[in-house]
């Protein structure tokens, strides 16, 4: 039968996501997970003011969203001390990376990122037939060296950074993400992902630098204010490069809710410092009950803890597929060297608890036991 073609781009692709999502998985084994700790998301949730300013705005989802998102972005701007022009909305941090990719990367070019970072950004990478060139994480961390040495070599337009990273919880310093950004030639845009900001220690946090025309920074609603479910996110970056953005954006991309919860949860700093107080009693909770099992938990800026599962990468994939077994949600990192380990959200205390039930059972069955 013939069938109109697709572009080779995409015919040449394959049929993969970067994520099976825990509904997914729910769905194939016929019941839900008693304990969701592997997405990243926030079990705490929204603050009350923000579910009360959602419920409140409900009857009005018949109108159209503000394509300008001018709320939100009158709100973002006061709250980072930069102009409007200075920052853009997007569908989460996923939407505003494959809009960066859009522009600055096509068929074959070069594009650097460290091997077993934020795959959504290699799903985009591919999806506009540009060359992914990645970088071996070094000591659990993304490699600055080595990342630097990637771009000059193959001349890349673009490279992607995370801080902290995701998915083994590490950060660098700000004066060390400064020293990088220094490095790279004029020409090449860093994408500098800091999804997980709000939890990092401040000496992790970059100045904002809204006149360098080569760095963007990205930033969410999803992990510390608890609106992953929203889709919302924002990157800062020169005038220029903003008013990039804006030429090929979805216009209507972020939705009415979207755009009204992420003005609430901004307003709401108190909640916000709530939570990190929580996140942080959650990274010491999860490395106690690692350590009290003989493993070992890597230091987090984020809002997980990945554990050393001390037995290599096969050893960790058993303890995941019969934690998921058991109906705790968990992910672990897929390339070598840091497969060896399994990823764990912060959650809830109920939460915690059946995974700290639970682990000794899945180290046991792991070990053959």
């Amino acid at each position: 039968m013939l069938r109109p073609k697709l572009a080779p781009i995409i015919d040449a692709l394959p049929s993969t996501v970067p994520f099976v999502g825990p509904e997914a998985q729910e769905r194939a084994r016929g019941d839900v997970f008693r304990a969701r700790i592997g997405a990243n998301e926030s079990s705490f949730g929204p603050a009350p003011s923000v579910i009360a300013r959602m419920a409140e705005a409900a009857p009005e989802m018949w109108k159209y969203c503000d394509p300008d998102n001018y709320d939100l972005k009158a709100a973002l701007a006061a709250h980072l001390g930069i102009s409007l022009s200075n920052v853009v909305v997007g569908e989460g941090i996923d939407g505003l990376l494959g809009l960066i990719v859009r522009m600055y990367a096509g068929p074959n070019t070069p594009v650097v990122t460290s091997r077993g970072a934020y795959p959504t950004f290699n799903f985009h990478v591919a999806g506009v037939g540009a060359r992914l060139v990645p970088v071996p994480f070094r000591d659990d961390r993304e490699d600055r060296e080595g990342l630097l040495e990637a771009v000059k070599r193959e001349n890349a337009p673009l490279v992607y950074l995370s801080n902290p990273d995701n998915p083994m919880g590490t950060w660098w310093e700000a004066a060390d993400i400064q020293r990088f950004a220094d490095s790279l030639p004029e020409t090449t845009m860093l994408i500098l992902d800091e999804a997980y900001g709000e939890l990092a220690p401040e000496s992790a946090r970059l100045p904002l630098q809204v006149t360098r025309p080569n760095l963007v920074v990205m930033r969410t609603f999803s992990k510390a204010y608890g609106l992953a479910g929203i889709r919302c996110g924002y990157a800062i970056g020169e005038e220029t490069v903003i008013a990039a953005f804006e030429r090929i954006r979805n216009h209507y991309g972020v939705s009415k809710m979207a755009q009204i919860a992420g003005e609430a949860a901004l307003a709401d700093q108190d909640y916000l410092r709530s939570v990190v107080d929580r996140v942080m009693a959650g990274r010491a909770r999860i490395t106690a009950i690692a350590e009290a099992n003989g493993l070992t938990a890597l230091p987090s800026a984020t809002n997980f803890v990945t554990i050393d599962c001390c037995g290599g990468a096969d050893f960790a994939g058993a303890v995941m597929q019969t934690l998921l077994s058991r109906g705790v949600f968990i992910r672990k990192p897929m390339v070598p060297v840091l497969d060896r380990c399994i990823r764990i959200s912060i959650g809830l205390d109920r939460e915690l608890d059946i995974f700290a039930e639970e682990l000794p059972a899945a180290l046991k069955a792991a070990r053959g036991g």
